[in-house]
């Protein structure tokens, strides 16, 4: 009588002693749901603990979970298997009872090539590895530990067999499970094999290989260079180096996750240090770089200003006004080439600019006060591909994945990974930001990614720009179709700060508007066409004026005087 037989005989007789006390002891109807399986509960409560005290080293780390409802209704045709269920979680789908001979018959063809062995040694070890199949999935299965172990068993098999006779782009070859001659078939396969919720644990495949090779480091050779060459087809980015220790990550998807996504370590406060004392220094070098004349303008300017005279602030406050403003920034680069003015230069950008620094400077620690709070959504708004190419900026391929995503300030160069979209990869991002979501409680790096991908794209004209610089590899049918699938990807679980990326987005922006049209139109916009005070006042003033002459000709006959001017120039 194996461990579990044993368990599940005293749970059952001590389950039916206490009934029976229960029952003599009152008469009350029973309370009980009548679709709450109380042995099986029990039975699997105690074979848990029991294991557990048995095999304190394998514990497995909970890996395998629901997507999150708010991603699952914006495509759930992207979570939910199409064709195939792996696993227990969408076993009971009658939807999808009709591919279930595909498996049993990988299953057979697996118990075949076992040679002397039989099948039910795989399902034996299965079952003595129940608790091990169990502590992945984060839902309660509802199944025996002999279910369990011969549901698994087959869907190892089959996901075994699909994976070492994937074609992916080599040429189609016919292979036993009848599968790879269909290309369509063979793609619903992986996107199946791809999703969350569709996940098996990976160490079953090395425990089938155990039964094939002839010990265990060959088992773990051969599933490496099978992982290896699954992923590297299935992978959006391109593939550096080896892959990772598989023996770490528990399913294919987590396996992915970790080799598209590095290891992130922020920054952030040491970099704007640095970059606040260049600035000091720079403006201290400026400042003894200055003649004596300008010396004397700029310390006697710093030292007025402070004062709080109501002379002065008041104006202060009215030549600081918009229109003063834009006055003079547009014209100045002009007027200080000039000699005299020359003398003056510092001293009117050192006036205009104390009011921009005093705001630059509250909404410098207004950032860094919030720079361990989520970020908001205006945070991640950034310019398209089509407006940056407007403003200068360069797109370039980075060779490092996602962790090489850069911006040049100086070359204005903005670095990213090359990305391969084809009929695949929408489920595949989709799953990736899920599991990320509900696996990873660090930054949302992949998130924050797509989130970046999908502000720079609005339309095919972004998408064919990035195709020209080798950043998108297109192999769908038209650019309007990849960029529908990065604008469909913008629902997220949480906001998170990801320094590095953050950087960029922020980097960006200020090159773009630091772009001489770009800030022509918004100081237009913010200085004259937001400024409706100032314009109602010059309309109210030329009205005035229009009135008080047509008034003056109304009593002087202007029309006289016009007519001995045209007499005059004739």
């Amino acid at each position: 009588m194996t461990q579990l037989e044993q368990i599940e005989t005293v749970t059952r007789r001590k389950l039916c002693t206490e009934k029976n006390m229960a029952s003599n002891q009152s008469s009350l109807p029973s309370s009980n749901n009548s679709h709450f399986d109380e042995l099986r509960w029990l039975v699997h409560v105690r074979h848990a603990f029991a294991q557990m005290l048995e095999e304190e080293d394998t514990s497995v780390p909970v890996a395998i979970f629901d997507v999150p409802k708010s991603l699952l209704s914006t495509n759930p045709e992207a979570y939910v298997p199409q064709l195939f269920a792996l696993g227990p979680y969408h076993k009971g789908r009658p939807e999808l009872y009709d591919m279930e001979r595909y498996k049993i018959a990988s299953a057979q063809r697996t118990a075949k090539a076992l040679r002397d062995l039989r099948f039910e040694l795989i399902v034996d070890c299965f079952i003595e590895l129940e608790h091990k199949i169990r502590a992945p999935y984060h839902r309660y299965l509802d199944y025996n530990g002999e279910t369990l172990a011969w549901m698994m068993a087959i869907d190892v098999c089959f996901l075994l067999e699909f994976l070492q006779n994937h074609p992916g782009d080599k040429e189609v070859k016919a292979v036993g499970n009848g599968f790879s001659k269909v290309n369509w078939v063979n793609n619903a396969i992986v996107r199946d094999i791809m999703m969350l919720e569709n996940q098996v644990p990976l160490f079953l495949l090395g425990k089938i290989l155990e039964f094939q090779c002839s010990s265990t480091q060959v088992a773990d050779e051969v599933l490496s260079e099978i992982l290896e060459s699954f992923m590297k087809e299935v992978s959006p980015f391109k593939m550096v180096g080896n892959i990772v220790d598989i023996t770490q990550h528990v399913h294919l998807l987590q396996l992915l996750y970790h080799m598209v996504v590095p290891k992130c370590k922020g920054q952030i406060e040491s970099i704007e240090v640095v970059i606040r004392d260049d600035e000091s220094k720079r403006n201290d070098q400026k400042f003894e770089n200055y003649g004596k004349v300008k010396r004397v303008f700029v310390t006697l300017w710093n030292n007025v200003s402070g004062l709080n005279f109501v002379p002065i602030r008041y104006v202060k406050q009215v030549l600081t006004s918009r229109p003063i403003k834009l006055l003079v920034q547009l014209p100045w680069k002009v007027l200080s080439k000039l000699p005299v003015l020359s003398v003056f230069t510092n001293f009117v950008e050192q006036f205009f600019s104390s009011q921009t620094n005093a705001d630059s400077k509250s909404e410098e620690l207004n950032s860094t006060t919030n720079i361990n709070k989520p970020p908001l959504i205006e945070e991640i708004i950034i310019p398209s591909v089509t407006e940056l190419v407007d403003a200068g900026v360069k797109f370039a391929r980075t060779h490092e994945g996602i962790n090489g995503v850069s911006f040049d300030m100086k070359s204005g160069i903005f670095y990213l990974p090359t990305v391969t979209l084809d009929i695949n990869t929408e489920v595949v991002l989709r799953n990736l930001v899920a599991y990320e979501a509900s696996g990873i409680f660090g930054p949302l790096v992949f998130t924050r990614y797509t989130e970046l991908m999908n502000g720079i794209i609005d339309t095919e004209e972004d998408v064919k720009l990035l195709r020209q610089s080798g950043i998108i590899s297109n192999r769908m049918k038209s650019d309007k179709e990849v960029s529908d699938i990065w604008n469909g990807m913008s629902k997220s679980v949480r906001l998170t700060r990801v320094p590095k990326l953050d950087r960029v987005i922020e980097d960006v922006n200020k090159y773009y508007n630091k772009n001489w049209r770009i800030k022509t139109s918004k100081l237009m916009k913010k200085y004259v066409f937001n400024s409706w005070k100032f314009l109602t006042l010059l309309a109210a003033i030329l009205l005035l004026l229009m009135t008080a002459f047509q008034a003056f000709c109304s009593v002087y006959a202007c029309s006289r005087w016009f007519g001995n001017l045209k007499f005059e120039d004739n």
